[in-house]
């Protein structure tokens, strides 16, 4: 795993392109210049690997656009220490972006290809999130409350056990929406334990699937 001067040459130059899109959160933009996204990526792809683009990385899923995963991450707020649960590991990306911020993560992908893909990747990356190969609607309650969760597929509608597993004050950033395109919702948990929504812009992603893949 080779990250060369002029890998962080490009990176830089999307921290600089995603900055002028309106991503301010300096832990955000750090992390965008600590990992090496080209990593999460087949060879071929190395020097597209820093373009504000989506990719196929099998299974019929992709490596969300950089803007995406900046946006999302963002509108959580990551704080060092944060507890994030993470719906769709994916390419682990997203996930070594939170690890880096200095969360600790807690990330579900339903796909077991990717899922033992994303998982050497994050390793050989030296992040130690807690990752598991299960159902994304039922959550991790093992490990409940957490302070943010984060969703990175398209869903139907809010899981209601995601909502329970947040704890009060905590976070919540969900794309929702059946078919092409998918609102992003942020949805911010009260102390009494009600809810407020907002939307913010719309944003497509590959669909949330119904349970587990034998």
């Amino acid at each position: 795993m080779i990250d060369n001067y002029r890998h962080k040459g490009l990176r830089k130059k999307l921290v600089e392109e995603i900055t002028g899109k309106g991503i301010e959160d300096q832990g955000v933009l750090d992390a965008f210049m600590a990992v090496p996204r080209h990593y999460f990526l087949d060879a071929v792809f190395t020097e597209q690997a820093y373009s504000n683009m989506a990719f196929q990385i099998g299974a019929g899923q992709t490596i969300s656009h950089p803007f995406t995963v900046a946006f999302q991450t963002q509108m959580l707020q990551v704080k060092k220490g944060s507890k994030i649960l993470e719906i769709g590991t994916g390419s682990g990306f997203q996930t070594s972006i939170l690890c880096e911020m200095g969360a600790k993560v807690y990330s579900i992908e339903r796909q077991k290809e990717l899922y033992l893909k994303s998982s050497r990747i994050i390793t050989k990356l030296g992040y130690t999130p807690k990752l598991k190969y299960g159902d994304g609607y039922e959550g991790w309650p093992t490990y409940e409350p957490f302070d943010k969760i984060i969703v990175t597929c398209g869903a139907p509608f809010i899981p209601q056990k995601l909502l329970d597993q947040l704890k009060p004050g905590g976070r919540m950033i969900i794309p929702v929406g059946e078919g092409k395109d998918q609102v992003m919702h942020l949805i911010v948990k009260n102390e009494d334990g009600s809810f407020e929504e907002s939307e913010h812009g719309v944003f497509s992603f590959v669909p949330m699937l119904k349970s587990k893949e034998k």
